[in-house]
């Protein structure tokens, strides 16, 4: 394999990465304007998006991992570092690199208050049909079985009061 070569398809692989992760960034802020304001049907299709965007990623993934293997090196990080200082010995490719991850990181904050809003709707949601039911999420305890866990009984005693 060639080292040049190889310099050429790790820039566009990184280059591709980046594109795709300003992309993601984009997707996952408008998810959480569709959040937000209740948009289902806007969220669904943006689901529907970021999931192709996932893709692409996995995608560019398995290509560099393939490059790693073609190249005798893993096909982990330490994989891929190997290749780069070797198909790239003066390091004109670590500042790209250096900026995938600082995407990659912001899309990770991103999905995870994401889904910080999600959980917190979904208990909320949760809260207020249980008040609806009139149903009690007690925590469980040990039932009257050896070791088996229930839901604590409902404890309660009426009274009455005259002035």
């Amino acid at each position: 394999m060639d080292a040049n070569l190889c310099r050429q398809h790790v820039e566009r692989l990184l280059s591709e990465e980046i594109g795709l992760m300003v992309k993601l960034q984009t997707l996952l802020d408008r998810e959480f304007m569709f959040i937000n304001s209740n948009d289902v049907e806007s969220l669904e299709e943006a689901g529907e998006f970021r999931q192709a965007c996932t893709g692409d990623l996995v995608r560019v993934e398995d290509e560099r991992r393939s490059l790693c293997r073609m190249a005798g090196k893993g096909a982990d990080l330490a994989g891929l570092d190997q290749l780069m200082k070797w198909c790239d010995p003066k390091g004109t490719l670590q500042s790209r690199w250096t900026d995938c991850a600082a995407h990659a990181t912001r899309c990770r904050e991103l999905n995870d208050r994401n889904g910080l809003v999600v959980s917190a709707r979904l208990q909320q949601v949760s809260g207020m049909l249980n008040l609806i039911t009139g149903r009690n999420n007690a925590p469980a305890t040990y039932g009257p079985a050896k070791g088996a866990y229930g839901a604590a009984p409902a404890t309660g005693r009426m009274f009455r009061s005259e002035a």
